[in-house]
């Protein structure tokens, strides 16, 4: 554990890490405050499904556009009033309720747009926060085990909340997402950082095939995860034991936590790419086990295990994310990754409620493994996308005139 508190001492590391993690708290808070919202308002279960999903759909949709501004404006301003914004959706669907479904859908879609992209904000400072890969590293490996945190902390904050009201929950929503956005907007890192010239091309990082590569492999992996939420309830109605759905998902975040601090306790050598695909195949051989879907002495022990490679392969895509982003781009890159793996979890959550109607828990639980392979196949077909990339670095900074 040296290296992390070595880290955490860094000037700034610490604000910026747990202000972060608190301006995201809105990300696990949010779905359940809008559903139980709706559910206290007289409003059935379809709409607030529907309102929950367009929340997914719409942050998923904003981060990439956002990540772009802070790309060219800085992050200060871009962040702090897509916060703004967000508190502002949240509390005009407080304000409205759900009596007009019009008016609920556009607070949705602006809390859900207007969420800050302090995931991909956070990830862009921290080269110029830290001192060299090692500790970055560390930083990444760290940043993607905590955000288990923050849907087990996010949805209890609402459920404490509701006690006073289905309103309150929402409208602490909302000022959390601002709360912890003004942590970070307010230090000199993110007031001092810009992203670099030569980010105007309108693909973005996309026209980069490495992190089209890497977008492809995260939706995959965000498949696989999205297929918990649904499958560990069938598993429960199955085997008829209530807790058995929260025991579940509780074990596989622990493994993702365990697994993301056990991965950066010490720098990691050797190409990245390679490093990824051994890492993802950890993943799906992780995954593949629980469509067997055993009874409780043991399916605890397979959601554990399942979790353990998920901070890692999060990890080390970041740390390619750093070579493979062409030049002013990187805010936008890492945007992107937050995007494809909303887009697949959603993804993975409708495909297992599918498989689960027609054939049970199992084929539901098949879908996670599936999505396991399909991230590997993606990585493996691919072939190295780390190779050249710092050849190809430094093919940018002598051709960038913004170099010179």
């Amino acid at each position: 554990m040296r290296s992390y508190l070595h880290f955490l001492r860094k000037p700034y590391a610490a604000r910026l890490l747990g202000g972060t993690l608190l301006g995201r708290l809105p990300n696990g808070m949010g779905p359940l405050a809008i559903v139980l919202f709706v559910r206290a308002h007289g409003g059935g279960y379809t709409l607030a499904g529907v309102l929950s999903a367009v929340y997914g759909l719409a942050m998923a949709a904003s981060q990439p556009v956002l990540g772009r501004a802070m790309d060219r404006y800085g992050q200060p301003r871009i962040l702090a009033s897509a916060a703004m914004a967000a508190a502002a959706g949240f509390a005009l669907l407080a304000a409205f309720g759900v009596h007009s479904p019009a008016v609920a859908t556009a607070a949705v879609v602006l809390a859900g747009f207007a969420t800050p992209p302090l995931e991909a904000g956070l990830r862009a400072l921290w080269p110029s926060v830290l001192n060299g890969p090692a500790e970055v590293q560390a930083a990444y490996a760290l940043d993607a085990a905590a955000q288990e945190l923050l849907f087990t902390v996010g949805p209890l904050l609402v459920i404490a909340a509701t006690a006073v009201s289905t309103e309150a929950a929402l409208l602490l929503t909302g000022a959390l997402g601002v709360a912890g956005t003004l942590v970070v907007t307010t230090s000199r890192p993110s007031r001092a950082w810009r992203g670099e010239r030569g980010g105007g091309h309108w693909a973005g990082p996309l026209r980069s095939s490495g992190i089209r590569v890497l977008i492809t492999a995260l939706t995959c992996v965000g498949l696989s995860l999205g297929v918990f939420s649904v499958a560990v309830v069938a598993y429960a109605d199955a085997r008829h034991t209530s807790y058995a759905s929260g025991l579940l998902l509780a074990l596989m975040s622990a493994g993702a936590l365990i697994g993301g601090i056990v991965y950066g306790l010490r720098p990691r050598r050797g190409p990245a790419y390679r490093r990824l695909v051994l890492l993802i195949a950890g993943l799906a051989t992780g995954y593949l086990p629980l469509t067997w879907a055993p009874g409780m002495p043991v399916m605890p022990v397979l959601a554990l295990v399942s979790g353990v490679f998920l901070a890692p392969v999060l990890a080390c895509t970041f740390t390619l994310v750093d070579d493979l982003a062409p030049r002013g781009t990187v805010t936008e890159a890492f945007a992107w990754l937050v995007t494809a793996f909303g887009v697949g979890s959603s993804a993975g959550a409708a495909l297992a409620g599918l498989a689960g109607d027609a054939a049970g828990v199992h084929a539901a639980f098949a879908v996670a493994g599936a999505g396991g392979v399909l991230a590997l196949l993606v990585v493996l077909v691919a072939g190295p996308i780390g190779g050249t990339a710092e050849a190809s670095r430094r093919s940018r900074s002598v051709s960038d005139p913004a170099t010179h």
